[in-house]
């Protein structure tokens, strides 16, 4: 086995690792607030999509969505988590395609500008895609769970799952912004194969 596989099987190996334990130990990766929770992980699969490609960013996602249901069904940190986020199209969907998403994004941006900028769209497409996907698929399936759990009628609810965009996912995809590449770039610098 050469060196670059090595390698990527190695940081493949640390990012399921670190995803596991963001998912699964309080406050690591989701931060509770009430009925909501403020997702801190996805820039791991973001970074796992850049430095090792789609592939790997959306298998790294489907680790996180399965972690996710494991949460959900046995550490619930919301009164949702237990009824919403054991559906696995809420819960493994969304994170498949965050490492998707952004994993083509940097590939197709990289092309055409610098690294910085296409991991900072990358974050940023990553991020609102979970965001979006799993506020859109718990609109849709749970839409009178929501609106009792929220105490708003349904026809209030869009305002309400527009508020938790506000302030909950723009302030998530600022932090994929900034850190994505940060860490990415410091990935890629020590490991120069790894980005091609």
């Amino acid at each position: 086995m050469d060196k670059s596989k090595s390698y990527k099987i190695a940081i493949r190996g640390i990012l399921i690792a670190i995803i596991i334990v963001q998912s699964l130990v309080p406050l690591l990766g989701y931060l509770p607030l009430g009925f909501v929770n403020v997702t801190i992980i996805h820039i791991t699969v973001i970074i796992a999509a850049i430095v090792l490609g789609p592939a790997d960013g959306a298998l790294i996602g489907l680790i996180w969505g399965i972690a996710t249901v494991i949460r959900a069904a046995t550490a619930p940190t919301s009164p949702l988590d237990p009824i919403v986020f054991v559906n696995p199209i809420i819960s493994i969907l969304p994170r498949i395609l965050v490492g998707l998403f952004a994993g083509w994004t940097y590939r197709g941006l990289k092309k055409y500008s610098n690294k910085i900028f296409a991991m900072g769209a990358a974050g940023a497409v990553g991020s609102i895609t979970n965001t979006v996907l799993v506020l859109a698929l718990m609109r849709i399936m749970y839409e009178g769970l929501l609106a009792s759990t929220y105490k708003v009628s349904t026809g209030a609810l869009n305002g309400v799952l527009m508020g938790i965009v506000g302030a909950n996912g723009i302030p998530e995809m600022i932090a994929a912004i900034i850190l994505v590449p940060l860490i990415a770039m410091a990935i890629l610098r020590t490991n120069k194969f790894l980005d091609k």
